[in-house]
This record gives C-alpha cells, sequence and structure tokens, in this order.
C-alpha cells in the first residue's frame, strides 16, 4: 500500500515575450509572435534545430536575463554517446519536473514505497540511502536505496543483487540482459523482486521476456535524455506516454513533415519550461513511431516504438536503409556467447564483435553468419570477430548495433 503524501506543491506560472527595439525579442515579433500562444502550424514552421547547432552555439543559446526567477542554474553536459556533447542549463523549476514526472512514473507502476531500491548505473558508487531520492523524499516515507557503479563486473553485481533483495531493480538494459543470461546459468532467483526498471537503451522485447522468464518480473522503460529530462514513460499497459504538460513532441520525416501514427521518423522537441535554455524544435537524434490511444484511458500521446539513433541502422549496398533485428533468441543457441555486437563497417561488411567462454568452432562461426545474414538481410560479408570484451561508451550505454559509416 501506498503512504499517503506528506505535502504536494503545484504552482502556475507565464512567460510573456515584450519586444524592444536592438533586443533579440525583435527577431521574435519578426516572425509573426504577439504575445500569443506559439502554433506550429506546417505553413509557419520554425526551423529545426540541431544537436551540431547546439554545440556550435554553445553559451549563446543560454537565457543571461532569467535571473533567479526559476530558481537556481546549473549547467551540465551530455555524455556524448554520438561524439557530440552538448551543454545545457537547467533550473530548479525543469529539475522539480523531472522529480515530478519521475513520482508520477512510480505512481502509474504502483510501486510499494516501502520497498527497497537498488540502482546499478553509472556516475553512483557502491553505497546506501535512507530514501529513494529528491522524487520521493518529499512527499513520501520510503524503504532504503542502494546503489552499485556498473562498471563492476556482472558476477560482482549479481552476488550484490542476492545479498541486498531489493524490491526493485534500475539499471541499462543491457545490463538487465548480461544480468539475466548469469542468473539463468547459475539458477540465481530474486524472489523478493518486484519489478525492474530500465532507462537510457533500447529496450527489446526479448529482454522483457526473458525477465519475466528468469525471475519472474515485468519491466517498466522509461524514455529520457540529459538535456530534455523525462519524456516519456509506460503506463500499466506497457504503453509509452509522452509527458506532454513538459514538452512538445513531433514525428517529422526526411522532409520535415509530420507522420502519422505508425510511421517511424525524426524525434523533435521543445522544452515548456526550461527558460534558462530553451530549445524550441531540437532534433534529438532519435527515430520514433506515434500510436492510437491507449486503452488505459489516459490522454497523453502514445509512442508505439523508440528505435534509436540514425547510426542504429543498417544501410545496404543498394543505398536502402531499415532497423536491424536480431534477437537473442535466434542466435544465442548456437555457441556460448555471453555478448555480443554487430558493427557496420563498410557498406558490403558487418562485424560481429563476439564474446565467449571459449573459442568458436568453425561450424559455429559459419552458422552465425549464416543467421544474421538472414536476420539482418544483408547480403555480402558478415565476418565474427571473438573478443576477450566489449567495453561500453563513455556514458556506460550499450549498443546492440553501430554503424561506422558516415
Amino acid at each position: 500500500m501506498h503512504r499517503e503524501p506528506r505535502w504536494i506543491s503545484v504552482f502556475p506560472f507565464a512567460v510573456s515575450v515584450r519586444a524592444s527595439a536592438g533586443s533579440p525579442a525583435e527577431s521574435v515579433t519578426a516572425a509573426g509572435y504577439r504575445d500569443a500562444p506559439l502554433c506550429l502550424e506546417p505553413e509557419g514552421q520554425l526551423p529545426l534545430l540541431t544537436r551540431a547547432v547546439v554545440q556550435q552555439l554553445g553559451p549563446l543559446l543560454f537565457n543571461q536575463g532569467i535571473g533567479n526567477r526559476h530558481g537556481g542554474i546549473h549547467q551540465g553536459q551530455t555524455s556524448g554517446s554520438t561524439g557530440m556533447p552538448v551543454k545545457y542549463l537547467q533550473t530548479d523549476l525543469t529539475r522539480l519536473f523531472w522529480r515530478v514526472l519521475t513520482l508520477r512514473e512510480h505512481l502509474w507502476q504502483g510501486r510499494d514505497f516501502n520497498g527497497k531500491l537498488a540502482a546499478i548505473r553509472s556516475n553512483v558508487e557502491r553505497g546506501q540511502a535512507q530514501g529513494w531520492g529528491a522524487a520521493t523524499d518529499q512527499v513520501f516515507q520510503t524503504g532504503p536505496a542502494v546503489s552499485l557503479n556498473i562498471r563492476e563486473d556482472v558476477a560482482v553485481q549479481l552476488n550484490w543483487l542476492v545479498a541486498e533483495a531489493p524490491e526493485y531493480l534500475l539499471t541499462h538494459p543491457s545490463n538487465l540482459r548480461s544480468l539475466l543470461r548469469l542468473a539463468a546459468a547459475k539458477g540465481v532467483v530474486l524472489p523478493g523482486l518486484q519489478q525492474v526498471r530500465t532507462f537510457g537503451e533500447m529496450l527489446p522485447a526479448t529482454t522483457v521476456a526473458r525477465c519475466r522468464e528468469v525471475w519472474g518480473v515485468g519491466v517498466a522503460d522509461i524514455y529520457s535524455s540529459e538535456e530534455i529530462g523525462v519524456i516519456a514513460f509506460q503506463c500499466e499497459e506497457g504503453r509509452y506516454h509522452v509527458q506532454a504538460e513538459n514538452l512538445l513532441l513531433e514525428i517529422l520525416d526526411a522532409a520535415g513533415e509530420p507522420l502519422p501514427p505508425g510511421q517511424i521518423g525524426r524525434v523533435v522537441i521543445t522544452t515548456l519550461h526550461n527558460l534558462a535554455m530553451p530549445l524550441v524544435r531540437y532534433e534529438l537524434g532519435d527515430y520514433a513511431a506515434f500510436g492510437e490511444a491507449c486503452s488505459c484511458g489516459r490522454s497523453l500521446p502514445v509512442l508505439d516504438r523508440i528505435v534509436g539513433r540514425r547510426r542504429n541502422m543498417i544501410r545496404l549496398p543498394d543505398g536502402t536503409e531499415h532497423w536491424p533485428s536480431f534477437p537473442e533468441d535466434r542466435w544465442a543457441g548456437i555457441a556460448p556467447i555471453r555478448q555480443l555486437q554487430a558493427v557496420q563497417q563498410t557498406l558490403e561488411t558487418v562485424a560481429l564483435k563476439v564474446v565467449a567462454s571459449r573459442p568458436l568452432t568453425p561450424d559455429e562461426i559459419v552458422r552465425l553468419q549464416q543467421t544474421f545474414a538472414d536476420m539482418l538481410c544483408f547480403p555480402h560479408r558478415i565476418v565474427v570477430d571473438q573478443v576477450a570484451e566489449i567495453p561500453r561508451q563513455a556514458n556506460n550505454k550499450f549498443e546492440d548495433f553501430v554503424s561506422e559509416l558516415d
């Protein structure tokens, strides 16, 4: 049962833009803004703001005039998983929205705040806290939280989870997959675990199914970015709901036109409350597809698919591109593989980086090549490169497929 909140404070605020001679607001007026709600109709669309432009402009995008009207101002930088880190500002208000939306996600999932929350992620060390964190500590009394850095060996992580016996686990999907693989091999169960929460990477359906098979619990995923905050998360039906009170999300085709539900396109976001660094029609770099209304009854926009960045697309020699799919259950039984990553090196070559518990036999290599050629619809060379390890990126995330093409 949830404990009643001690307090919840919600307050309205309004923002208006006034033009004065010689000020940047003159360009706003020239663009047709007349102190009225901004409308992004096709005939009056503002240009897209790319990551490259944000990186190039840097502090020029910072609003020097906001002062302390939205609390303190905090500077951060994305982890640069694409090689293009972005510096950004947040205010106390935008951080409040992040916490409120995190609390909403807890409530949607019906979590028992008396339980223990375990987090295996970057930017933390092994430790324990009395509460779950800023999103809950001022509203609910919760059980303890424990943390472990994701760089710890997976065997160490699994032993730590057995010792801590949490009700909830927060980690990246790829790390969850490694934990499940080792737990299945060793017969390790977590009888007190109620749910796993994932973030930061694409969550494959096979990982969700595997979690139910090995540990008997479901997975709830969160879609977010460092410079934006919470973008969407799942309801009890497993559908991703865009947190539209905090941002405007568009799905656009290559020509910049909006796409109907079911069609994958570029994710473009306008933040609504971060006046320290407004991001208007910011092309995040991700690809996703809208979905139809959810049966849960919530009216927030729905994302049916979140498929990652363009570098996660495979390009065929004829110039066509598609999102690769290679479910683990199609290849895991070929050999004792602990980790695998597919890398498109050229238009004619895809390399499979494989970490296995022993050298692969010639027959296993041929079967892997044939299986991946079929799954990837790739007509040319599939090479197998057996390696000792596949390191995570600088941000401690892991991608199953990466294209090295320009």
